[in-house]
């Protein structure tokens, strides 16, 4: 799959003083971070911690007027994202794998991967992008013409990855990907993410399973009400440390 991301020197994307709102409500508070190309961010926290709605802003479904509004900074590349809408921020290379895959439950497989090459630049390139998702997900070469809604969970997952990928992504965001998946399921999509992130694809995932959170990643987040109360690497943050900062009990930054 020939989606290597170029060299640049800076980072791939930099968040600063991100706030998020859902009216009155704040979600998000002074969010900040940098992501270099090649890297993997997982993002840790209970539910409500405000990871779906980091995920939300990052590719623009959090621009909506006083109903869902977004204060700060995003850069993607060196350029300034927040005010695009998320036509654009997807062409510009960032896709996003939503939690509950969120698929067209009435169309086939290779229509539902379709669906994800719906911008102009991507359909120079569809017949190749389609061989390539086939090639990762044998399977759903295999079922090209199956309606997903008769495909199990796992297979449908698939499915919402390789729609993700169809735009040729940058950086990939996933979100929640093991939610309601059979252990064994989950280590073959996990297997599959890391064959992507061996491509150049540039990852953020968003995961409550701790242990798989801290394997797979080469940077961590806890979130915990709308903050990011602990950050490091994986090998300098212990799962006494991160279970410690997901329930809010003897937080401790690490750089």
């Amino acid at each position: 799959m020939s989606i290597l991301a170029p060299e640049d020197d800076g980072p791939l994307l930099r968040v600063a003083g991100l706030s998020a709102y859902y009216g009155e409500l704040r979600a998000l508070t002074n969010i900040g971070f940098e992501i270099e190309r090649g890297e993997i961010l997982s993002i840790i926290g209970a539910n409500g911690a405000g990871k779906t709605t980091l995920l939300k802003s990052l590719v623009g479904l959090m621009n909506r007027g006083r109903m869902a509004r977004i204060e700060g900074r995003i850069e993607f590349e060196g350029r300034a994202i927040e005010n695009l809408a998320t036509e654009d921020i997807v062409n510009a290379g960032i896709a996003l794998v939503p939690e509950g895959r969120r698929l067209f439950s009435r169309l086939s497989v290779q229509e539902n991967l379709m669906a994800g090459a719906y911008l102009p630049r991507c359909r120079s390139t569809l017949k190749e992008r389609l061989d390539e998702i086939y090639a990762l997900f044998p399977v759903l070469a295999e079922r090209r013409r199956q309606i997903v809604s008769q495909m199990s969970g796992g297979e449908q997952q698939m499915v919402a990855i390789g729609r993700a990928l169809m735009s040729s992504p940058t950086l990939i965001l996933f979100d929640e990907l093991s939610l309601g998946l059979a252990p064994f399921v989950v280590d073959d999509i996990y297997r599959k993410v890391s064959q992507i992130h061996e491509l150049g694809v540039t990852a953020i995932v968003i995961e409550q399973d701790m242990k798989r959170a801290l394997h797979v990643a080469s940077h961590v987040f806890v979130m915990l009400e709308g903050h990011v109360v602990l950050e490091g690497k994986p090998e300098n943050v212990t799962e006494e440390q991160v279970s410690a900062a997901y329930f809010g009990t003897g937080i401790e930054g690490l750089g």
